[in-house]
């Protein structure tokens, strides 16, 4: 399990396209973050960096299926065959979700220390009732929540 977050980390991040990121991706490497935009069931994804230093994906999945496609996809696959070369990687992800269990928010950390990885984390949440927005929202609009009030400005 720990390869897959691994993996699924590092593939996301050596792809970030921005400037601002030292380590560049190596050459022939997948535009992991266009990938994720163009991806059936990705609602929509967001890229920032903490003033801690890490660099943070969030990456709205409308399903199960959705997300766990996009492991096995072509962009998402090259880029974890770049990082790990000589690792096979045949678990299934997300055993323990449940097929129904709705909209996916996957938020995905990484910090450099020089050229190296010095921590990785991927979360996953799922939307509650509720919540407020005033002239908009940080989630995508396709991502309905149930009870969340729109209020005008």
């Amino acid at each position: 399990m720990m390869k897959i977050i691994v993996s699924v980390a590092f593939t996301l991040f050596c792809a970030w396209p921005t400037p601002a990121l030292a380590q560049a991706p190596p050459a022939g490497f997948p535009n992991v973050v266009g990938a994720l935009k163009a991806t059936p069931g990705c609602l929509g994804v967001e890229t920032a960096q903490t003033p801690g230093g890490k660099r943070v994906i969030f990456a709205w999945f409308e399903s199960k299926k959705a997300l766990v496609d996009w492991y096995h996809g072509d962009a998402h696959q090259k880029a974890m065959k770049a990082v790990f070369p000589n690792l096979t990687f045949d678990r299934q992800p997300l055993p323990d979700l449940a097929e129904d269990s709705g909209p996916i928010l996957t938020i995905v950390s990484v910090k450099f220390d020089s050229a190296t990885i010095s921590s990785i984390g991927i979360e996953l949440y799922g939307p509650l009732p509720g919540g407020v927005t005033v002239g908009g929202r940080f989630a995508p609009d396709a991502l309905k929540v149930r009870g969340l009030r729109e209020m005008p400005r």
